[in-house]
């Protein structure tokens, strides 16, 4: 059964759309992997966000599937969240009622509340519906950028290796596999336990480098890639110092057996 997912301007949660979508366990039943979901946002309540909005009125603005869903280590209600699969926006707002009528079929039992579920099931005729208004544009898993900002080392690619000539090669990276990583692996570094919020405060909030498993220049063509088991959160200096040598990427393992020799001589 496909479900319409709602995404608040704001919220207790910091998700990416089209990358991460947290939720309280009470929908864990209807958002089990391979859902396909809609998105939906409601009447725009803060005008500050009129920029980043398709309508200031609830609309409907893309679609998706979900993917792997985790526990949310940070709460303790339960709490859990999926990895988004294949978002695929519309160009244009799909308003929540066309001609007078709702798109979304309202049971009479829920007149007075529908609106109020941040997660609600729907007909397949109902998801239809939705979509015969909605042109769509490319699936973001085909907007590959081919560099980051902040860290030049981060990985940011579903499917890898695709190269660019750009006085070189470089590789296509894409940005919703960091935000999978991060919400997999944390934002602490899995080598030595550096957390960079903890170390500087608020201005580091956020702040990871996130490691390629095998190195991208490895790959010899397009690889899909596994967020968990490919990918891993570390600190500057465990990423500069696993990628130190040209000729051999270090495993994690190594790092930390490194760090283990060194924290023993120290002890000494």
């Amino acid at each position: 059964m496909p479900v319409v997912i709602v995404e608040n301007d704001t919220s207790q949660w910091e998700d990416e759309t089209g990358a991460v979508y947290h939720f309280p366990k009470r929908y864990q039943a209807w958002l089990a992997q391979g859902t396909e979901v809609i998105y939906y946002k409601g009447r725009i309540k803060d005008k500050a966000f009129a920029s980043v909005r398709l309508s200031t009125d609830p609309h409907y603005f893309g679609k998706a599937r979900i993917g792997q869903v985790y526990a949310d280590r940070s709460s303790d209600k339960g709490d859990l969240f999926a990895l988004i699969e294949n978002f695929t926006p519309f160009e244009d707002a799909v308003p929540s009622k066309i001609d007078g009528e709702y798109l979304e079929t309202i049971p009479a039992s829920r007149m007075s509340n529908y609106w109020r579920d941040g997660v609600r099931p729907i007909s397949q005729s109902d998801y239809d519906a939705i979509l015969s208004h909605a042109t769509l544009l490319p699936s973001r898993a085909d907007a590959a950028v081919p560099d980051t900002e902040d860290d030049p080392l981060t990985f940011e690619s579903a499917s890898e290796g695709s190269k660019t000539s750009y006085f070189g090669t470089r590789y296509e990276r894409r940005k919703d596999l960091r935000v999978k990583a991060i919400a997999i692996h944390g934002l602490d570094c899995k080598a030595c336990g550096f957390d960079f919020e903890q170390a500087y405060g608020e201005h580091a909030k956020g702040f990871i480098h996130v490691h390629h498993v095998v190195p991208i220049s490895d790959f010899g063509g397009e690889k899909a890639v596994n967020p968990e088991t490919d990918l891993v959160t570390l600190c500057a200096n465990c990423h500069a110092v696993v990628h130190r040598k040209r000729d051999k990427t270090l495993s994690v393992n190594e790092l930390k057996g490194m760090l283990r020799g060194r924290w023993v001589i120290e002890s000494q």
